[in-house]
């Protein structure tokens, strides 16, 4: 039958994703029974809380647009040339997705710190990186850079050049191929990509933390200060640890709806 689909799914494989799916869930259970809900207000919005929220909020949505200057160019370079070494640099462009955060932070650190490759360089014009928010958005940016180019140089391929070469045979530019033919049939991937990106920038630690530093309303980011209460206010970490779940669930909710097909959100809305 033509609209019918396959079920068949064996007890033992649903029995094996009922563990998997129990493995996520129930830490998430127990922290929002951890969560001291009388409480659970005025512990999101301290002054500490707050500018961590802002910081975090203001630099992620910086780091994105970071993400999609840079990493458009790089998934179309991928997915549309061939040149030797592509490989090779496919690779370091998905280092970071492998990389320990804290190496990530180093070699940000040796790269624009006072005394690092680029950094002499910025500091002769009186220009500091390191330990700025400036750093937190670079920071943020190195890990979180890979997801878009990895989602949308997937898709790029998955379109084919069909399109692409008709426009062209047509007289189109280059550029004006890639921004009315390209570009359009790839931005579910490319809103995807750019929302996966945001949520990797958003819960960003190890990186900061040894790249920036943590100063309040400078360069303390929510996981940072999550972190810090951990120590001194449980609550606090715990409620703040919910925020971020939220953020994330939402995140993730709209990746998904912004990444499904077109054709298969018609067919699910209801007649």
């Amino acid at each position: 039958m033509s609209g019918s689909t396959y079920g068949g799914v064996p007890r033992w494989v649903a029995a094996v994703a009922a563990i998997g799916a129990a493995f996520v869930v129930l830490p998430l259970v127990a922290m929002l029974v951890r969560v001291n809900w009388a409480e659970f207000v005025p512990l999101i919005t301290s002054e500490s809380s707050l500018d961590a929220l802002g910081l975090s909020l203001r630099t992620s949505l910086a780091s994105t647009a970071l993400c999609v200057l840079l990493g458009v160019p790089m998934a179309v370079v991928l997915a549309r040339t061939r040149f030797w070494g592509q490989k090779v640099l496919r690779s370091l462009v998905l280092l970071p997705l492998v990389l320990p955060p804290v190496v990530g932070g180093i070699a940000l650190l040796y790269t624009f710190g006072r005394r690092g490759l680029l950094g002499q360089g910025f500091e002769a014009f009186g220009v500091t990186i390191a330990f700025s928010t400036t750093a937190v958005v670079l920071a943020q940016t190195f890990v979180a850079l890979p997801f878009l180019v990895l989602s949308l140089e997937g898709a790029l391929r998955t379109v084919g050049t069909r399109y692409e070469a008709v426009g062209a045979t047509l007289g189109a530019r280059p550029t004006t191929v890639l921004r009315r033919i390209t570009l359009p049939l790839v931005l579910p991937a490319l809103v995807s990509g750019a929302v996966l990106s945001f949520a990797r920038a958003l819960g960003e630690f190890g990186a900061t933390l040894t790249f920036a530093g943590s100063l309040q309303g400078v360069t303390r980011t929510l996981p940072l200060e999550i972190y810090l209460q951990r120590e001194t206010d449980p609550d606090a970490a715990v409620a703040l640890s919910l925020v971020l779940v939220v953020v994330a669930v939402v995140v993730v909710a709209v990746a998904h709806r912004a990444g499904e097909p077109a054709g298969l959100r018609l067919r699910r809305r209801p007649r």
